[in-house]
């Protein structure tokens, strides 16, 4: 009961901070204004949570076509205690609002997006963050064959930043269209990239075996993810055909001097709700160490608030990130000589998603990177 209480006080503490903090911003103008397309999805309830400890933002738009003329609160009943949010409406109908806004955060499916943005973009002030695959593959051949449909917004993809956020601030900075990373992507990508580029790995023969929590698939119901059919058991899916895998392998290409990367990608349904788990296996180049792997990684990340190389061999776990805009990495040399196995953790629906999009909005607006994103892990 003490413990309660004290979280409880807590609780009110950061709230009633918050408030004075926004009621301050407010009275120097410096408030932005938020619309969260697609609110009633996972992605959208981690962005109302986490933006809820932002001071520097007001949330002035939520749509979810299915869940129109209803309260947020209703559809995500852990939001009761917010009065404040604004009322689900269909995107066309607050699309003016949504015009007046700063950000606007997309949060809808594969495919709807494109449309949508091209309307919103031409409003040269509104700052978009998308959080679907829509423009995250620069070729747009290649994102017809990966996702079944031709490309609706050519003219814009080449405008459209990839916001892989530690690796690509100063691009982040100047976008006004930013393709936010998959959750896959961004826990794979982190390490391999600065290995790649410093040729410290060899391009081919890259094995990534992942794991992931069920919020991946979004809340839509499918017969596959329903309790019975996930508890109690793990099953590999997508293999050799994972829409990520393009994605990983652009990122890689373009630093390496390999301009045809292709990975050995294979992801895992767990039964649990949130976290992205990693294992990587790489080829070292000749005269290269397992250390050498891990003391670039330390040089990349050391003034990184979200990224952390791990001490010793310990090994990165989801529960440690849960909740977190956070990516723990260790590197481990493998039995086998000339390899070494790389470990990468995330929560797939924060630094995965809805986390590193608010952290690439503050970029964008010149705001402090680590704004409303400092949370410790929940656990247990």
């Amino acid at each position: 009961m003490f413990i309660l209480l004290i979280i409880l006080n807590q609780f009110i503490f950061l709230s009633a901070l918050s408030i004075k903090l926004r009621s301050n911003l407010r009275m120097s103008g410096d408030i932005k204004k938020v619309a969260v397309l697609g609110a009633s999805g996972y992605t959208g309830a981690e962005l109302i949570r986490l933006l809820s400890y932002h001071p520097q933002v007001s949330i002035t738009v939520l749509t979810g076509d299915r869940s129109a003329g209803q309260e947020f609160k209703k559809i995500f009943p852990q939001y009761a205690y917010r009065n404040d949010l604004p009322i689900l409406t269909n995107w066309e109908t607050s699309k003016s609002l949504i015009e007046e806004s700063d950000v606007a955060f997309c949060c809808l499916p594969h495919g709807t997006t494109q449309e949508i943005i091209s309307i919103l973009s031409k409003t040269p002030t509104l700052k978009i963050i998308d959080l679907s695959a829509d423009f995250r593959l620069k070729d747009v051949e290649s994102y017809e064959k990966w996702y079944g449909k031709p490309h609706a917004a050519v003219s814009l993809q080449s405008e459209a930043v990839y916001g892989l956020s530690e690796l690509n601030r100063e691009n982040i900075k100047h976008a006004r269209i930013l393709a936010n990373p998959g959750c896959y992507p961004t826990a794979a990508q982190l390490p391999l990239i600065p290995l790649l580029k410093n040729n410290l790995i060899e391009s081919t023969d890259i094995i990534i075996d992942a794991k992931s929590g069920t919020t991946g698939a979004g809340r839509a119901p499918k017969e596959a993810f329903l309790y019975c059919e996930v508890t109690d058991g793990i099953h590999a899916y997508g293999v050799a055909t994972h829409r990520h895998s393009p994605e990983i392998e652009q990122g890689l290409s373009e630093v390496s001097s390999n301009k045809n990367i292709i990975v050995n990608f294979t992801p895992h349904l767990m039964p649990m709700s949130r976290g992205i788990l990693e294992t990587i296996y790489v080829k070292l180049t000749p005269g290269v160490s397992a250390d050498d792997l891990k003391s670039k990684l330390i040089d990349t990340y050391k003034d990184e608030p979200f990224v952390h190389i791990l001490d010793g061999s310990a090994s990165p776990q989801t529960r440690h990130v849960r909740g977190t805009n956070l990516c723990y990495i260790n590197v481990i040399p493998d039995r086998i000589p000339g390899r070494a196995i790389i470990i990468s953790a995330i929560d797939n629906i924060v630094k995965g998603a809805s986390g590193q999009a608010i952290q690439n909005m503050n970029i964008m607006l010149g705001i402090p990177e680590t704004t409303g994103l400092i949370h410790a892990p929940v656990f247990p």
